[in-house]
C-alpha cells in the first residue's frame, strides 16, 4: 500500500458491540423526552423487540423512537410485531414521529445529551457499556503497526466514538462522526486524497450505496459478518460485497478478495 493510501470501517457492530449502551441511552432518553407522563415503564433489560430491530436503525434517534414505540399500546411495533415493523421500517418511523409530535433532530440531541451527562458523571460505567470485537482490535493494532493508516467513519456523534476509541487504546488516523454528513459524502472527500483500498460495514444497504456511486464503485466493500445484519444480508451478496469472517482479520489484506 502507498503512503496515501487508506482502509475505512464503520464504528458500531464493527468496532463495538454497544447494545447494552444502546437501550440504556435510548431508554433514558425515551423517559426524559416524556417527563411526567404516565405509564412510562420500560425494563433496564433490553427488551427482545428492540434487539431484532437494532440492524434496521441507521441513525441514534431512531433508537430512542423505537423505546418510545414500546411504549405505546397502539404502535404497529406492539399491535403487528416486529416483522411488519421491519418490513416498514421508514415509513413506521415517519408515522410514529407524526404520532409523537415529534422531530428526528430532538431525538437525536436528547440521545447525545444523555451520552454527554453519562461520560461526566458516569464515565466508567458508560465505557463498560461497549464492548469492542477482540478480532478487531487486534487487526486494528496491526495497521497501525505496519503503518497503514485508518479511518472510522460512523453515525455516532464524533466526540462519544473518539471517547471509546481512546478507551480501547485505538488511534484512527481519520475519525468522522454524523456530524459531517453521511459515509458516502465522507468516502467521496477522503477519496479526493487518498487511495480507499476498502470499507467494512455491517449495513448491507450502505454497501449497496456506495457501489451504486460511480466515483466510489472502485472501492472493495466488505460486510462484516459479526456485526448488526438482517437475516438476509449475507444472501446473493452484489459482486463487489464480499462478507467478511473474522479469520479473514488474521491474514494479508491481498487475500481477503
Amino acid at each position: 500500500m502507498t503512503s496515501s493510501s487508506l482502509f475505512t470501517l464503520d464504528f458500531d457492530g464493527v468496532i463495538i458491540d454497544g447494545m447494552p449502551e444502546y437501550w440504556w441511552s435510548a431508554r433514558k432518553a425515551c423517559l426524559q423526552l416524556l417527563g411526567g407522563q404516565q405509564n412510562t415503564t420500560l425494563p433496564n433489560e433490553i427488551p427482545q423487540k428492540f434487539y431484532q430491530l437494532r440492524p434496521w436503525v441507521h441513525q441514534g434517534w431512531e433508537m430512542v423512537l423505537l423505546a418510545s414505540e414500546l411504549l405505546r399500546t397502539e404502535s404497529p411495533l406492539n399491535t403487528q410485531g416486529v416483522k411488519f415493523f421491519s418490513a416498514n421500517y421508514h415509513s413506521l418511523c415517519h408515522q410514529a414521529l407524526k404520532a409523537w409530535g415529534w422531530e428526528p433532530t430532538q431525538l437525536q440531541k436528547s440521545l447525545e445529551d444523555v451520552r454527554q451527562w453519562a461520560i461526566k458523571h458516569d464515565r466508567e460505567n458508560w465505557l463498560a457499556r461497549h464492548k469492542p470485537f477482540p478480532h478487531v482490535v487486534r487487526w486494528l493494532n496491526q495497521l497501525n503497526n505496519e503503518g497503514i493508516e485508518w479511518a472510522v467513519l460512523t453515525t455516532k456523534g464524533r466526540d462519544f466514538a473518539a471517547e471509546l476509541l481512546h478507551s480501547f487504546h485505538l488511534k484512527p488516523n481519520l475519525l468522522y462522526g454524523h456530524e459531517s454528513g453521511s459515509k458516502t459524502k465522507m468516502l467521496l472527500h477522503l477519496q479526493k486524497n487518498r487511495i480507499i483500498e476498502g470499507f467494512i460495514e455491517d449495513r448491507r444497504v450502505t454497501l449497496e450505496t456506495v457501489l451504486n456511486t460511480p466515483a466510489l464503485s472502485s472501492i472493495k466493500c466488505y460486510l462484516a459478518s459479526w456485526g448488526y445484519l438482517k437475516p438476509e444480508d449475507k444472501i446473493a451478496l452484489p459482486k463487489g460485497i464480499q462478507l467478511l469472517q473474522p479469520e479473514n482479520l488474521t491474514t494479508p489484506l491481498a487475500s481477503w478478495s
